[in-house]
């Protein structure tokens, strides 16, 4: 158990109930009637027994006190690496192309819509709500090439209280974008940028909740002029990075001939591996890539569901967490047709079981897959939580003192053979009921920073206009 609550503290919230959590890959707590001390600044302070003198006390000095119920269950936020907000209106559809035609005829000419202020601050209101009511409360957007569509996201996210990375999408290359959806220059993608993290960085006040990225689209949307200059930028400004990297063969393969070495290596050359930093799906990164973005402490947002349409390819994150990599999930919103983290969960331990079986019967068993490529629910679960803020190189991820309180409370009463979680069998089986079953009816309620941003009795972020 985790030590009593710091001599001085103040209880500013004590949430009563039972915790899931996984702290490594390979492991599930389950702590049950522990008192969760959370302090005016929405840092943990102290997980006791309720039973304990210190659970007590924490429980009676408390500002407000929250009583979780017989069958609901506290878990860590869920994070998401990679969404991409302008295409939230075409979820679920539009995936019949491969990711180089798909990109031109159906996204990039949704996303030259939010040159339009009002239809994009329409769009965030529901993207954000929509995403906290399905337990995100970590998000990493991709937003469009208009610096005030992504100034207008990021101020969504602070009225709405979502932990939040927003970066406005720089592209200029004359070939790898249309004419009437780019950036006018490299210069002029640049000062954009910059221009952009200054806004995101006053919106709320130092707290920090809501933080700019520099994001160069990937590099076939990019000039050698743009990414070195975005390079250049990011170690002025100390901003991590966020950008595709070796999505599928055609993303890949244009990297090979135009740099005549990978992607991951070009975005190297350019400044854009910094710690911090996040390369998108990575389906095709090899094991010299996969060190590279090791000893810059660049994680993976490994988004199952999408690559399923457009990676050609399986990722596979047990290969490359055994090899260092920081890998954490994305839902890669519009390319995968959900926006729900959970769900990325349940599809990363299906791809990675595709992967080890393989998937061509024509081929003899044994040369069908890849052996040692599958996860379980743990891994895949730490790797929307504590995998996630590895990744971010945040305090967030589990529920233990120091962290931030972010955290989500799944009612397991609505799901299917419902069990209690005061085993550890019992306990792995409720969470993989929760991963495979539960949706937005079931999440009872989300805070972000210690503070309640989605509460059972309105089905609906708290903060109204």
């Amino acid at each position: 158990m985790t030590p009593a609550v710091s001599s001085g503290a103040v209880t500013a919230l004590a949430v009563v109930g039972s915790v899931l959590q996984t702290p490594d890959r390979d492991s599930l707590q389950s702590l049950a009637d522990v008192v969760i001390g959370v302090d005016s600044s929405g840092r943990i302070t102290a997980v006791e027994p309720q039973s304990s003198d210190a659970g007590s006390a924490m429980v009676a000095a408390a500002g407000t006190v929250e009583r979780l119920g017989p069958t609901e269950v506290l878990l860590p936020g869920l994070i998401d690496l990679h969404v991409h907000a302008p295409q939230w209106p075409q979820l679920g559809t539009c995936l019949d192309l491969p990711l180089d035609q798909w990109l031109f005829q159906y996204t990039f000419p949704l996303e030259a819509r939010y040159a339009d202020l009002g239809y994009a601050r329409e769009v965030w209101r529901d993207l954000v709500g929509t995403v906290l009511r399905h337990g995100t409360t970590t998000a990493v957007y991709f937003s469009s090439i208009h610096e005030p569509a992504t100034t207008a996201l990021a101020q969504e996210c602070v009225r709405q209280g979502q932990r939040a990375f927003v970066g406005r999408v720089a592209m200029d290359h004359p070939t790898g974008t249309p004419e009437w959806y780019r950036d006018a220059s490299a210069t002029v993608g640049v000062e954009a940028s910059a221009q952009s993290i200054g806004e995101i960085r006053a919106l709320d006040g130092g707290r920090d909740l809501v933080r700019p990225m520099i994001t160069p689209r990937f590099t076939p949307a990019c000039t050698d002029e743009l990414l070195a200059g975005l390079g250049s930028l990011a170690a002025e400004t100390g901003v991590a990075v966020q950008t595709h990297c070796s999505e599928s063969d055609w993303a890949h393969g244009v990297a090979l001939t135009r740099f005549g070495r990978s992607d991951t290596m070009a975005l190297d050359g350019f400044g854009l591996l910094r710690p911090g930093s996040i390369v998108a799906h990575a389906n095709h990164i090899s094991a010299d890539d996969v060190d590279l973005l090791v000893r810059r402490e660049v994680g993976v947002a490994h988004c199952p569901l999408s690559n399923a349409y457009f990676a050609d390819g399986v990722f596979p994150a047990r290969r490359w967490l055994d090899r260092g990599l920081r890998i954490g999930l994305g839902t890669d919103v519009a390319g995968g047709a959900t926006c729900s983290v959970l769900s990325q969960v349940g599809d990363a331990i299906t791809v990675s079981r595709m992967l080890e079986a393989g998937i061509d019967v024509v081929r003899e068993p044994g040369e069908r897959g890849v052996s040692g490529s599958g996860s379980d629910v743990l891994t895949a679960f730490w790797m929307a939580t504590a995998g996630g803020a590895e990744v971010l190189g945040l305090p967030i991820g589990l529920i233990e003192p120091g962290r931030r309180f972010d955290a989500i409370v799944v009612d397991v009463a609505g799901l299917p053979a419902a069990a209690s979680i005061d085993n550890e069998l019992a306990s792995r089986l409720v969470l993989e009921r929760i991963v495979r079953l539960a949706g937005p009816a079931d999440i009872s309620a989300t805070w972000v920073d210690g503070q309640k941003v989605v509460d059972e009795s309105r089905r609906r972020p708290l903060r109204e206009p």
